[in-house]
């Protein structure tokens, strides 16, 4: 399957960039053009020092979607100068996707509440928007605390970083990272549905999906506050994640979809047909019902893979019809502006 071209580069934390950039202009991005966005539900113990966090370091619009916090998060997050908004819906993706309806700034930085993300890496994060990128993420793999993650949640996230590079083609080392720095044009081409925690997942792939400019750089991952607890449950979010980043490959990649679909009908025909054979070959005893079975499924996992060939085309052909679209688009807003000076 050919991907859009969005490319994921790593900057090391001296700043030294190991990739080409997206784009060789630069320009300057004020904290006044940055809203911060914290998506919070049970976070009081920790959610006014992320807060005084970002205001040290000069990022004043710090936006809270709290999603009905049974503690004092909201007044806490208000005491310490935030805009509280309460989402209308459940679920981490839907607050995301009601907070940015408000949002008035070009840049978002998003991130989770719980103290693990540091604020000094705000800038860090941000520095890729101003040359071109539409999205980042942080990289908590780079400086994590030996604390941060359980030994099953590293190699889950990891399995699940290597599947998505197996499934959507692209390698963001860390999908499932909540801090996330993007534009506001960029969120907005994206079609997002997700309402729980697999938004970082739908994030990721639709930014391969829509070709958005997205690159991965290093942060700094703490451990969890011993006072502050998890709302993320391991078995049951990660199985989740994994059925959402094998669903999502129907639209991103069709021929892996409907390819994986069409070869293990193949199998199990194959199986059963070795069976039935092997019963015919060695007792003469048949088995009309289990031969007509076989015989469908290898039929229907031919059918399955010829439409996944078909599907993989028509991606490709959209997605080639939509790169010639925008580049017009952006050839005739460059012609318009050099006419107006």
């Amino acid at each position: 399957m050919e991907n859009d071209g969005t490319r994921a580069e790593t900057t090391t934390h001296s700043g030294e960039v190991v990739a080409m950039t997206a784009s060789e202009r630069t320009r300057e991005i004020s904290a006044d053009e940055v809203c911060i966005l914290i998506p919070t539900l049970n976070e009081a113990a920790t959610i006014g020092d992320v807060i005084d966090g970002f205001h040290e370091h000069g990022y004043t619009n710090v936006v809270v979607i709290d999603g009905g916090s049974d503690d004092e998060t909201r007044e806490i997050a208000s005491e310490h100068g935030a805009q509280v908004l309460t989402q209308s819906g459940d679920g981490k993706g839907q607050a995301v996707r009601e907070a940015v309806e408000y949002i008035t700034v070009p840049y978002v930085l998003m991130l989770d509440g719980d103290g693990t993300y540091d604020p000094a890496d705000a800038d860090r994060m941000l520095e890729p928007l101003s040359r071109g990128y539409d999205h980042v993420i942080g990289n908590r793999f780079a400086d994590m605390d030996d604390d941060a993650m359980r030994a099953l949640n590293g190699f889950g996230n990891r399995m699940i970083n290597r599947a998505f590079r197996v499934i959507h083609g692209a390698d963001y080392e860390d999908i499932l990272s909540g801090y996330r720095a993007f534009t506001v044009d960029s969120f907005e081409r994206l079609s997002l549905d997700s309402d729980g925690f697999t938004i970082e997942t739908e994030l990721a792939v639709e930014c391969v999906k829509h070709g958005v400019e997205t690159t991965v750089v290093p942060i700094s991952y703490s451990a969890r506050p011993d006072e502050s607890e998890t709302n993320l449950h391991p078995l049951k979010d990660g199985g989740t994640i994994v059925l959402a980043l094998y669903s999502l490959a129907k639209t991103n990649n069709p021929l892996f979809y409907f390819g994986s679909l069409g070869v293990t009908g193949i199998l199990a025909g194959g199986f059963v047909a070795t069976y039935v054979l092997w019963e015919w070959i060695q007792y003469q005893q048949g088995h009309e019902i289990l031969a007509v079975v076989s015989a469908a499924a290898v039929l229907l996992g031919v059918q399955l893979l010829m439409f996944g060939v078909l599907s993989d085309l028509l991606v490709t052909l959209h997605r080639e019809q939509r790169r010639r679209l925008e580049r017009i688009t952006r050839e005739t807003g460059e012609r318009d502006r050099n006419d107006d000076t």
